[in-house]
């Protein structure tokens, strides 16, 4: 039983990047998208002999994917549920791809903080904290420098990629997002987290 959930873990990625991967908006930006996610799979399954995360830990990653694979399939500012959200309450643009960086946020720093605890990388209490947010702004902002890259080299092909729908300020708020997200894993999931780790050592 302890495999077979993982393994169904396993098989709801398989079939959302699938899903996602028919008749995208278009297939450059879906591998963008998609990519981090495949990359994660990839790494989690080679080191998952030697490293298991909490089964909570694993699940929130699978969550991030499917956000990936959304943002992918639509593109983030085409995502129609947050079109229908854009209109009901006049907004100036849709925003999917808030929620794509809010989990950019959070899920990393739920495997950020969990790695820290388990290798005994920083002690409990405030610095972990401290740092914890500060690891996953860090990665926030190499996600952007990433961006920005693709942006140089693939030229116009890159618009759906970035998803900025004509805001100057979008980069800014997309690490607000992600720093507003690792800010609420630390202080509303940590003891949920703990209690987690625990269970794997007993």
């Amino acid at each position: 039983m302890t495999m077979k959930k993982y393994f169904i873990l396993l098989i709801l990625f398989i079939s959302g990047l699938i899903v996602s991967g028919i008749h995208p908006h278009d297939y450059f930006t879906w591998i963008l998208e998609v990519f981090p996610g495949i990359f994660a799979l990839i790494l989690l399954m080679f080191t998952f002999k030697k490293f298991q995360f909490t089964y909570l830990t694993y699940v929130f990653i699978l969550v991030h994917c499917y956000i990936l694979f959304i943002g992918g399939h639509y593109t983030y500012a085409q995502v129609p549920l947050f079109d229908w959200v854009k209109e009901v309450f006049h907004q100036s643009r849709n925003n999917y791809d808030k929620v794509g960086h809010f989990a950019q946020g959070f899920i990393p720093a739920m495997v950020v903080r969990e790695l820290f605890i388990r290798l005994e990388v920083v002690k409990r209490g405030s610095w972990l904290s401290f740092v914890t947010v500060c690891v996953c702004l860090s990665i926030s902002a190499c996600y952007e420098l990433f961006e920005w890259l693709v942006a140089v080299v693939s030229g116009q092909s890159s618009e759906a990629f970035l998803g900025t729908q004509g805001d100057i300020w979008d980069t800014q708020s997309d690490m607000l997002f992600a720093l507003i997200g690792a800010m609420c894993m630390v202080l509303f999931m940590s003891k949920i987290q703990d209690r987690m780790i625990l269970r794997m050592k007993k």
